[in-house]
């Protein structure tokens, strides 16, 4: 029954990729990783795991070698393929010409978020005309004053000679919705900038595919003014 199944799943693949169901896809990565054994049960076994096949390239290495059949090698194939994903969503994001305006920003911001589990923080830059300086995550780690590293940031914002700043992080398992620390944590950041004669501009908080701006809520009065 499975002599030549390979070769069939490639030519389904090169013929209708869209047709391929997503156990079909997990075995024909697998084919990559594991050359000589059947990959089909292999690919029910991650699936029935992990629920969904987003929550497979988001979980960890080590989380996925406990699924039989997934060694190290298959389990590193995987996670590649997790950061190329968010790679070529970040590419897509990023606008030509560099003007940028806050939806793009906002599209671009998620793309850094994508498969993220843990909680981390990015930074935008931008010149006095508006046009994107540089947007990357900077650091790992809960958005607070302790964790957020102002000497940082600061030096970034004197290395591209940016006059305005974003900042956002991910609540990976929560709400996209400022916590306490949060409002406090953006009005301290706030305050140190304008001591350099930067504005921050706003505050993004993601989670999953969605996020708020908080220059764009009720707490605008509170947080920016």
């Amino acid at each position: 029954m499975h002599k030549g199944h390979r070769e069939r799943l490639r030519k389904k693949f090169i013929k209708a990729p869209e047709s391929l169901e997503r156990h079909e896809l997990l075995e024909l990565l697998l084919f990559f990783s594991i050359p000589r054994k059947t990959t089909n049960h292999i690919a029910h076994k991650l699936l029935d795991k992990f629920g969904s096949f987003s929550a497979i390239f988001d979980a960890p290495i080590n989380t996925l070698t406990s699924v039989e059949g997934i060694g190290l090698a298959s389990a590193i194939l995987i996670k590649n393929v997790a950061v190329m994903i968010r790679l070529y969503a970040e590419d897509k994001a990023t606008p030509n010409n560099k003007i940028i305006t806050k939806n793009q920003i906002g599209r671009l911001l998620m793309s850094k978020f994508t498969g993220r589990s843990e909680e981390h923080i990015a930074l935008v830059l931008l010149d006095p005309k508006m046009r994107l300086l540089f947007c990357d995550i900077i650091a790992k780690g809960y958005f607070n004053k302790v964790e957020v590293n102002t000497r940082e940031i600061i030096q970034l914002i004197l290395n591209h000679h940016a006059k305005y700043v974003i900042v956002a992080h991910n609540h990976p398992s929560g709400l996209a919705f400022p916590t306490k620390n949060d409002i406090e944590t953006t009005i301290f950041l706030k305050e140190t900038l304008r001591r350099i004669n930067v504005v921050l501009l706003d505050h993004f908080i993601f989670s999953d595919n969605d996020y708020v701006s908080l220059s764009d809520s009720d707490l605008k009065e509170t947080v920016f003014n």
